[in-house]
């Protein structure tokens, strides 16, 4: 199973469609608080329609207890200030994806706390701003289930 990390995620229609995304996709989600809304908010219900009893969602009170919990996961982090594109990498089963807030990215501490050739960026046109947060989970989830020949699906 491949993993979807959201630190501290601000929008609810973002996590909305990224919780119908991993339902398709057969992803867990993993969320860490502080979120910017609750998770019963009608914008995060619509947005994930219904699929939220479809999927694998699981909060955490701060990436510290993630971290306690899921040590086992290969950690990859997603940012524009990456110097690896998320297209050369071979994932594997069990894989994490780590994404940061939609309005500040994930920080710079937190960026250097892994491994560079797992700091990962999505390729875009110079002087543009980033994609939208549920656009580049699809792109770097919908890549690595790919390299698992879409293992699951149909």
């Amino acid at each position: 199973m491949l993993h979807v990390v959201l630190f501290q995620p601000e929008i609810p229609p973002n996590t909305g469609n990224i919780i119908r995304l991993c339902a398709n996709a057969g992803a867990m989600l993993h969320l860490i608080h502080p979120l910017g809304f609750e998770l019963s908010e009608a914008r995060v219900k619509r947005a994930g329609l219904d699929y939220h009893d479809m999927a694998c969602v699981r909060e955490y009170p701060d990436l510290d207890a993630f971290y306690r919990e899921q040590w086992l996961l290969r950690m990859f982090t997603i940012s524009t200030r990456a110097d690896n594109c998320y297209a050369n990498i071979k994932f594997a089963d069990g894989d994490a994806f780590l994404f940061g807030p939609e309005t500040r990215g994930l920080p710079q501490s937190l960026l250097e706390s892994v491994p560079s050739d797992q700091r990962l960026r999505i390729p875009m046109r110079p002087h543009n701003r980033s994609l939208n947060l549920s656009n580049a989970v699809a792109v770097v989830l919908y890549e690595a289930w790919r390299q698992q020949e879409f293992a699951g699906g149909n």
